[in-house]
Order: structure tokens, then C-alpha cells, then sequence
């Protein structure tokens, strides 16, 4: 199966979530607009930053729908749900799912409750999930430090490759820049390979990635589009600089409780995502202004994502 790469800034958006916990769908078409405006080429959605386990299968299925009605005369923008890893049931149910809906491409993740013993049994999950939407890319999502399965991928790759026709490529959350490297490389690159560590972004640029996911793309997207170019103009210095300046905003999200701080850098570009669910805490009142305080230190507002002064006209 013949796909397009994909390139260029592709975010993990936040679920939007009212006070009392429920999906707030109706922000997610300004959303889009705002990641249109500030370049951004896609959305993964449902994702780990997109709280897909703490949703239920029909909020994840509504939460498809919604981004499929605003996107669906976009061709330039890649929607690419996560349909889970832990029940392949209901993942296959999520993918034929989004396939009706209209979505780009589908996303899979290892199970990680019962962890498949050995990389063949992760390629035969891998074909489980693929084969029930043939016509759809489908990419493996690589994160160990949460699913606890940490096989190198090209290992993956050679287990896929010539058996899962519409295998397009994988997410690679991960810091093994040597087994990246020879992802790129294998079958003169034939797959698609997204980098997904936002603070190791220059690194994976000197090896070749074209397209990376990511959640501070959300809130920060000048920044590191800023980065990209220094690099390809070989101004190394301006370009590590930049990653600095993204390190020092990621570890922000350290310093104030993990994940749940993303929404708050959210709420700093005026767009409210609201809270995580439970069992992801949340900063309080108090936190949050100290954390403000920190953000405009680094001064965020020149380079933060912007919201769109008028609305988008998709094409």
C-alpha cells in the first residue's frame, strides 16, 4: 500500500473536558483552527496527551466524529487516532470506526496489562487491528515508558514488513536513537518514521526525520518550527539554543505534576482544554500562579502558539 509520508509539526491535542468532567466537543473546530494558523499538518488524537484510556469507547468514537466534521475538506490535514492496545476487540471496533468516520490513518499501541512475550506476538497484534481496515495507513505507536514493551522497533519492522500490506510506519517515543536510525534506513526508507520526544527534536532532525508528534506543538508550535529552520540553514548554534528553550519548557511540566500541566500551558494561549481525569492530578489555584510566573519568565509569549484572528477557511 502506497502512503504519503507525513511531515512537518503533527499535534497530540488535549481532550477538551468541561469543569465536571465531560467531553467539551464544541471546542474542538477553534482547536483545529488554531493548529491550521500556527502550521501544524495533524492531529493524533486520543492519544497518551489525549487521555484515550481514560475515555470510554464511545467518548473516543466522539471524540473521532468531531474532528472529522471540521476537518473533512481538509486534505492537507492528517486526523489519526490512537484505537488503543489492551482489548484488540475494541480496537478493531475503533478502527472501522474511524474508517466510517473518514480519518487518515489509524494508530496502535503493544497491550500492556498482558504484554506479548516476543516481537512476533506484537506483529501478529499489529495484523490483528491492520487488517480489519486494509484501505487505512496504520502505524505502530512506540512509547516503553508506558506501555513496559520496549522491543527495538526495527526488529518490528522486519516482522511486519511484506506481511501487513498498509503498515505505514510507527511513533517513536522513545530515546534509542540508534535503533531510530536504522528504522529510517531500512528498505531504503520505506517507512514513515515520527519522532515523538519534543525535547530531543534536533537530534532526530541530524538524523533525518521529516515529521514529528508531539504535545508542547499544541501551545509552542513557533518554537520549534523556528528550530527546524535553523537546522536546515545549518545554524547549529540557534538551533540548540532552541531546544533549550524547549527543555526548559518541558520540564515545567515535571516541576508541576506531568502530563496535567500541558492543559495548564493551554490555558496560557487562551484556549481551556479543562482538567485531566482521574488518576492524573491536577495543579490548584495556587500552583497554577507560581507556574504562570515561571511561564512568563521564559518569556512563552514569543513563542507560543497563536490563536487565529479570524476564522479559517478549510480547503
Amino acid at each position: 500500500m502506497a502512503t504519503k509520508k507525513l511531515q512537518g509539526l503533527i499535534a497530540a491535542p488535549f481532550t477538551p473536558m468541561f469543569k465536571d468532567g465531560s467531553l467539551n466537543l464544541s471546542l474542538i473546530p477553534s482547536y483545529y483552527e488554531m493548529l491550521k494558523a500556527n502550521g501544524i499538518t495533524g492531529a493524533f488524537i486520543c492519544g497518551s496527551t489525549g487521555e484515550g484510556v481514560s475515555l470510554s469507547l464511545n467518548e473516543k468514537k466522539a471524540v473521532a466524529e468531531a474532528w472529522a466534521a471540521c476537518t473533512k475538506n481538509d486534505h492537507q490535514f492528517t486526523v489519526m487516532p490512537l484505537v488503543g492496545g489492551t482489548c484488540l476487540t475494541d480496537c478493531i471496533e475503533l478502527a472501522l470506526h474511524a474508517s466510517d468516520a473518514g480519518l487518515d490513518a489509524v494508530s496502535f499501541t503493544a497491550p500492556s496489562y498482558f504484554k506479548p512475550a516476543n516481537v512476533e506476538v506484537l506483529a501478529r497484534c499489529c495484523q490483528e487491528v491492520a487488517s480489519a481496515v486494509p484501505d487505512l495507513p496504520f502505524y505502530y505507536y512506540h512509547i516503553p515508558v508506558l506501555t513496559g514493551v520496549g522491543f527495538a522497533m526495527i526488529d518490528l519492522l522486519k516482522a511486519v514488513d511484506e506481511n501487513i500490506p498498509n503498515f505505514a510506519g510507527i511513533k517513536y517515543t522513545h530515546e534509542d536513537f540508534m535503533d531510530f536510525q536504522s528504522c529510517i534506513h531500512f528498505r531504503q526508507g520505506k517507512y514513515d518514521m515520527l519522532w515523538g520526544r519534543d525535547e530531543n527534536m534536533l537530534p532526530a532532525l541530524s538524523l533525518g526525520s521529516k515529521g514529528a508528534v508531539g504535545s508542547t506543538y499544541n501551545y509552542a508550535a513557533p518554537l520549534y518550527y523556528d528550530l527546524i529552520r535553523a537546522f536546515e540553514k545549518g545554524d547549529l548554534a540557534r538551533a540548540q539554543s532552541l531546544q533549550q528553550k524547549s527543555i526548559d519548557m518541558i520540564r515545567l511540566l515535571g516541576k508541576y505534576g506531568g502530563i496535567a500541566t500541558g492543559k495548564a500551558y493551554m490555558k496560557m494561549i487562551d484556549m481551556d482544554c479543562g482538567n485531566f481525569r482521574l488518576p492524573v492530578s491536577n495543579m490548584n489555584e495556587a500552583a497554577f500562579e507560581l507556574f504562570r510566573n515561571e511561564v512568563e519568565q521564559l518569556d512563552f509569549r514569543s513563542f507560543c502558539s497563536k490563536k487565529p484572528e479570524h476564522r479559517l477557511v478549510s480547503k
